[in-house]
Order: structure tokens, then sequence, then C-alpha cells
């Protein structure tokens, strides 16, 4: 009884790793079949009564686990069909912002400042969409910003041009530069 018991304590463990490994996007399947398992352990005292207080107590306390964690996982999933999922709504909304803002190619005239300031534009709206401050960034800052990193990766790789990008990293907006073929 006491290793059923146990071996329920580390069925439930597992799935509720592999749930968030699923709703994270690690996971491409819910997992189901072992969900499917650990209910059946959950049931597998259900008609007979445990004498010991203790493994009645831990057995109660997995079963009420097992349930509210259930519920967490449907309420999720059904906010991922309705599209209202915050991790997903934010993933799409980062992709939607960068189709949107598809480099053009830069005028004879004005290339290099259209290229900062397209830069500038993409850097204050991942900021926006971070939730950071806006008001003490200037055109200045990230054009340095830019220069600086510019030099070191064409020194570094030996090229004569960088392509320039805005990511997003653990919620902060990040320059990537990287050598131009």
């Amino acid at each position: 009884m006491q290793e059923d018991i146990a071996s329920f304590e580390k069925g439930l463990n597992e799935l509720i790793v592999k749930y968030e490994q699923y709703f994270m996007g690690v996971e491409k399947r819910e997992p189901l079949k072992l969900l499917e398992e650990v209910e059946k352990l959950s049931r597998s005292y259900l008609s007979s009564s445990i004498i010991n207080t203790m493994l009645t107590f831990k057995y109660n306390t997995l079963k009420a686990r097992l349930v509210s964690y259930k519920q967490y996982w449907n309420r999720t999933n059904r906010l991922i069909e309705e599209g209202k999922y915050s991790r997903d709504r934010f993933k799409m909304d980062i992709h939607t912002k960068t189709k949107d803002q598809i480099p053009r190619q830069p005028d004879a005239k004005s290339g290099l400042n259209t290229e900062k300031e397209l830069i500038y534009q993409q850097f204050i709206e991942a900021r926006k969409a971070c939730k950071l401050p806006v008001d003490n960034v200037t055109r200045e800052m990230v054009s340095e910003l830019v220069e600086k990193h510019k030099s070191a990766v064409m020194a570094k790789y030996r090229c004569d041009d960088v392509e320039l990008r805005i990511t997003i990293e653990n919620g902060n907006p990040r320059l990537k530069l990287r050598p131009r073929s």
C-alpha cells in the first residue's frame, strides 16, 4: 500500500512537469496517457479503507492535488483553444509586430538614417511590448549602442557589414548583430 501511494505521488509529480512542458511548448502533445495512469492510481484505494492515518492523509492530499491540477489544466487548455492564453498571446503579438515591421530597402539618399530610424522604432516597440519605460530612450542612445556593437562585430568577424535585429529574451529587448554575408 505504501509503495502504491509513493508511485501515485511520483506519477503525479511527473504529470505536473509534463503538463508545464506542454504549456510552454516543449512537449507537442498533451500527456493524456500519463494522466490516465495517474487517475487509475488515484482510484486504486477508493473503495477500501486505509487503516494507517498517515497514509490516509497522504492519499487524500494527493487526490485533492490531482483534482486541483486537473481543473487548472482544463482551464488552461480552454484558454489556449480560445486564443486567450497569456503566453501564446505574448508570442503571437511579437510575431505579428515582427511581420508588420519587415525592413524595407533604404533610399539611396537616406539609407543610413532610415536603417537607424527603423532600429530605433523596433527597439521602442519591443520595450513597449515588454512593458518597459520608453521615456528615457533617445535615438542617439540607440545609435551609439548600434555603432558600438556594430564595430565590435565587424572587427571580430572581419566583415564589411552586419545584420541588425531586435529580439526579446526573458522579457527584455536585445540588439542582435551578426555578420552579413
